[in-house]
């Protein structure tokens, strides 16, 4: 047998040693939520971090594996990385493969200087610029990689910091550029077995590298002033005494009783159980 290189291990390993914990989630995903149909030109969003990178792999061998024909695009946005953090990511798409395209903006020094909520305001600006470099680009979808882990997360941050019971959907319609659509196809694959994967593989990417991320990484509890690694830190306690406690929340998102609620909120107007409780005395 001819000897593999390293980019068809890194394959071999998402089709064989992690193909119920990354491959078949992964395809999932992309069935039951027809996340890319014939014909898509899907802008592959890539951050530099674990979860981007692996996206940009499983699109890429979907592609490749496909009945039906799309096209792919690799989308690097360099926010203000440092040279270092920039040739990593450069690095680490050629050792897996993958032919990025980069841009640049100056997000990290506009996101640190906001007194609150800079990575909501760094999440924001980057999706603008990513959508609006994607319809340059001729693609009407971009693909992100928010995770299973990410979904879980997002709804207790919502409930415990946001006031509402509010999920994270797995495809969306952007609202401010017609024709383009969000997806997310790593939906129902779970952060663990991505880090495992990237173990196995000694695959070393970067983190969101701005200076929130750093001033998280050298505080006292390891979540500085960052709600979500704050969550992220209480499901990991939770789960020592219910080990099944991201399942029950993931499938609670799919199985929402309206009924069972005295307000909800469609289509950005708020309503209220009293509308239609007497219709059916």
């Amino acid at each position: 047998m001819r000897e593999l290189s390293d980019m068809q291990r890194i394959e071999r390993s998402i089709t064989k040693t992690y193909r119920d914990t990354i491959w078949n989630p992964f395809i999932r995903a992309m069935k039951q939520y027809a996340l890319v149909g014939e014909g898509d030109r899907v802008a592959v969003c890539i951050s530099g971090g674990k979860d981007s990178m692996l996206l940009a792999k499983l699109m890429q061998m979907l592609r490749r594996y496909s009945d039906f024909p799309f096209e792919l695009t690799f989308l690097v946005m360099d926010p203000g990385y440092s040279a270092g953090n920039r040739k990593r990511i450069e690095d680490n798409a050629e050792r897996l493969g993958i032919p990025i395209t980069v841009f640049e903006t100056n997000i990290f020094d506009v996101a640190d200087k906001a007194e609150k909520y800079p990575c909501y305001l760094c999440a924001k600006m980057r999706r603008g610029h990513l959508y609006k470099k994607a319809r340059e680009l001729g693609c009407n979808k971009i693909a992100l990689g928010h995770h299973f882990s990410d979904v879980i997360e997002t709804t207790v941050l919502s409930l415990f910091y946001g006031s509402q019971l509010q999920g994270m959907m797995p495809k969306l319609h952007s609202t401010n550029y017609a024709g383009m659509e969000l997806i997310r196809p790593l939906y129902c694959v779970r952060e663990e077995d991505i880090i495992r994967w990237c173990r196995h593989n000694d695959l070393r990417f970067i983190r969101c590298a701005c200076k929130v991320t750093e001033r998280i990484a050298h505080s006292e509890d390891g979540t500085g002033d960052s709600k979500r690694q704050e969550i992220k830190l209480l499901i990991k306690e939770l789960k020592k005494t219910n080990p099944n406690i991201e399942n029950s929340i993931f499938n609670a998102i799919h199985a929402v009783h309206i009924d069972t609620f005295p307000g909800y909120k469609s289509g950005g107007e708020d309503h209220s159980f009293l509308e239609g409780y007497d219709r059916d005395r």
